[in-house]
């Protein structure tokens, strides 16, 4: 059963009254339409109440509809009740490890659409094994992972796919990313969860769900063409139009879901059977890609020592405690900006690329709202989609044109073209 046009709301915010959740309520209130029938929900009336009360101030508009209050616990019986009650949740409650595994399973259960921000990989893992063939059962479309991680990464990888066959008839053999720039403070919800999600799941969880393909309903291919040693051993690498490259902290969980995307389309039928995607960060110069990604191996190992682990946590409620994060006008000048090379699989000397771009010029936990926000329109407005979908775990990019036309219209920036053979 898919979610029908007569439930009470068309989406239901969970979590309003927290950092992204506030940020998500002020897209809905100043970009979708104005007859949209929405709630923001959470444990709290009195702290909801006041969100609904500073969301008039976004907006003037005297035909705009206001949301309404569903005061919610995260008790199984309560989550059934207020998806029951939507055509689309959004979900911003996290860690999402700690609180939302019974919010997926009450979506799941009542074909109601999902929607979250997590990055949590381990866990995404745990709520496929769980509950996609319950989702599919359902006509549910739940679709983790759709905010800054990992929504650009996946619909990069998408936009040059799809740019490769349709511009050149030709499958996909690797995409590269780098994250080129990014301005941001991490919200104390992100910290938590970092310095957390090892004390919920076991190491040996935790390296299952990073195995290369580990999300994906199909085994992909081995690459063709091995990283060079060097690169691997000192975390750099040089590529032509991205400049050098390092180890990203985000880069496992996108991996993991772009890496989804391709088996949920048809696997080596969708972006081509020899596909790789392969995500970095742009750095100055060698030494510091050398230095960044020595720290980062050193700081995972050391995360899984208690102790260290828990100074880490220390520091980071000290820094800004869930829920919290900097403030509009400290963000107001922030940026992201990430650059992709695809190449295509051909076995000759110089293969065809092509080069895309994402930019967003804005805060990032504000982006990860809109992105929330804009998902849901899609969802609402595209039945064909929707219809096509069927429900089931799923990815952002498999929301494909639609989306991004979406992102385009709400100042993201996504372009992309192919690159003169040679």
């Amino acid at each position: 059963m898919a979610p029908t046009k007569s439930r009470q709301y068309d989406i239901i915010l969970l979590g309003a009254t927290g950092y992204t959740g506030k940020l998500c309520a002020e897209h809905i209130t100043t970009h979708l339409p104005t007859n949209l029938k929405w709630a923001v929900s959470g444990r709290s009336y009195e702290r909801l109440s006041a969100i609904v009360e500073e969301l008039k101030s976004c907006n003037h508009d005297t035909e705009r509809t206001q949301p309404s209050v569903e005061v919610a616990t995260l008790s199984l019986d309560d989550l059934r009740s207020l998806a029951r009650k939507t055509r689309i949740l959004l979900n911003t409650v996290g860690p999402y490890y700690k609180y939302s595994s019974p919010v997926v399973q009450a979506c799941a259960e009542n074909g109601t659409h999902y929607l979250d921000v997590t990055g949590e990989t381990p866990w995404v893992y745990e709520m496929i094994q769980k509950y996609h063939e319950i989702a599919i059962a359902s006509g549910a479309i739940i679709i983790p992972e759709i905010g800054l991680e990992s929504a650009p990464s996946d619909l990069l990888a998408w936009t040059l796919a799809t740019l490769i066959r349709d511009g050149l008839s030709l499958d996909t053999k690797e995409v590269v990313t780098s994250v080129h720039k990014i301005d941001s403070q991490p919200s104390g919800g992100t910290l938590a969860t970092a310095t957390g999600i090892l004390e919920h799941y076991s190491l040996p969880e935790f390296v299952k769900s990073f195995t290369p393909w580990a999300l994906s309903p199909v085994t992909g291919p081995k690459p063709s063409k091995a990283v060079p040693l060097a690169s691997r051993l000192l975390g750099v690498r040089k590529m032509e139009h991205l400049g050098i490259l390092t180890t990203s902290l985000t880069a496992g969980p996108n991996v993991a879901i772009v890496q989804r995307s391709w088996g949920l389309q048809g696997g080596p039928k969708s972006y081509g059977p020899n596909f790789q995607y392969h995500e970095y960060m742009r750095v100055k110069n060698s030494l510091a890609g050398f230095i960044i990604h020595a720290t980062l191996s050193l700081g995972f190992f050391a995360m899984i020592i208690p102790p260290v682990r828990w100074l880490i946590q220390w520091a980071a409620h000290n820094y800004h405690a869930p829920g919290q994060g900097a403030s509009k006008d400290a963000t107001s000048k922030d940026s992201v900006e990430l650059r992709a090379v695809a190449e295509a699989d051909q076995d000759v000397p110089n293969p065809r690329k092509a080069m895309a771009k994402f930019r967003y010029e804005g805060g990032i936990y504000y982006l990860t709202g809109l992105f929330l926000a804009e998902a849901a329109m899609v969802l609402l407005e595209n039945d064909d989609l929707t219809t096509k979908l069927g429900g089931g775990l799923l990815t952002p990019a498999m929301l494909n044109q639609p989306f991004i036309d979406r992102l385009r219209n709400a100042g993201v920036i996504l372009e992309s073209r192919i690159m003169p053979g040679q």
